[in-house]
């Protein structure tokens, strides 16, 4: 089977790909035929830090959609012919989703509506996972996601036409919220809009603060934010008391600073956001979160959605990395099984 592998840290350069045995398997695992498999900034992060420890050979990229074509022992043969979805395949593992079969423990291969294509099976993963926990992290609010349940809540999303932002703008419309979110451009509102955000704010014409304020009087409940070194005082600015504020990445800086006594007097609280070591009820919770929002249609990919596609053959899973390292407005994906 075609693999692409990596020995060494660098750049998309030392992506190879390669001829690997089809791999069996073991106790609690299923094989699946990659048919999309789904790059986010992650991937290209490992790379450019290289194996872990114990790994020689690294396939990359966490995210990915398929068809279960065998499963171990332990595990129910009524999945084979399953399509699925899947997550993490390449946390602390050899094998991620860039090559034609990979084999991971059954509950990282998640059912996948007829309803629901590959692309979007591959584009979930971190981005939706991520989203999730970002939007119930709140005090005294939901832990799982459903219609209705942030009614009354108000979300601010930093960064709305990112891939993460636009899960956050599709699941917190799902769940009822009011959704405001900041971009930085025309294009970026109108992919904004389309994921559903009820307001756009264009940070570099408006004042932020001002136009949130006036859209959010008594504040936002929610905020979901992309580069809390950029935008900490911009949160605070808008925050509603008793409000959360949910960090995950790092763009724009390492370190930053917040007014200590306007968040103590507000209650405001940083929650930091890393997914793949959230607690395993968490991450259970985000998973039958985002199958319900699947199975409703609220979850969709494509620029009707907010999110246009952009495809490369697993031949240039290279040129796929470059495309996410240099800041590509959707999502990235590589056919590396073409479907049926």
């Amino acid at each position: 089977m075609k693999a692409i592998v990596y020995s060494d840290a660098g750049g998309p350069e030392v992506l190879t790909l390669t001829e690997r045995p089809v791999p069996d398997p073991g106790p609690g695992e299923v094989r699946v035929q990659v048919h999309v498999s789904g790059v986010n900034p992650t991937d290209w992060k490992m790379r450019a830090g290289g194996v872990s420890e114990g790994i020689s050979e690294q396939v990359p990229n966490q995210d990915g959609a398929g068809v279960i074509d065998a499963v171990g022992p332990g595990v129910d043969a009524a999945r084979v012919g399953e399509r699925v979805w899947m997550w993490e395949a390449a946390w602390r593992r050899a094998d991620g989703t860039a090559q034609e079969y990979v084999v991971l423990p059954e509950r990282q291969a998640v059912a996948l509506p007829d309803r629901a294509s590959f692309d979007l099976g591959a584009a979930l993963g971190i981005r939706a996972l991520t989203a999730h926990r970002a939007l119930t992290v709140s005090e005294g609010g939901p832990g799982r996601l459903a219609p209705g349940v942030l009614v009354g809540k108000t979300v601010l999303v930093a960064g709305g036409a990112g891939a993460v932002g636009n899960a956050a703008i599709q699941l917190a419309r799902w769940a009822g919220a009011r959704v405001i979110t900041t971009v930085s451009g025309p294009r970026k509102a109108e992919l904004a809009e389309a994921a559903g955000a009820h307001h756009v704010v264009n940070y570099r014409t408006d004042d932020a603060a001002v136009v949130i304020r006036e859209i959010a009087p008594h504040g936002v409940d929610i905020i979901v934010e992309v580069a809390p070194a950029v935008n900490a005082a911009l949160d605070h600015a808008v925050a509603a008391p008793n409000a959360v504020i949910a960090f995950y990445d790092i763009n724009g800086g390492l370190d930053f600073t917040f007014p200590i006594w306007v968040a103590m007097r507000a209650n405001v609280r940083w929650q930091g956001i890393f997914v793949y070591t959230i607690p395993e009820t968490a991450k259970d919770d985000a998973i039958a979160g985002v199958c319900a929002a699947i199975a409703d249609g609220a979850l969709r990919v494509g620029e009707d959605a907010g999110l246009p596609l952009h495809r490369f053959p697993i031949e240039r899973t290279g040129e796929a990395h470059a495309a996410v390292e240099n800041d590509a407005v959707g999502k990235i994906l590589i056919d590396v099984t073409p479907s049926p």
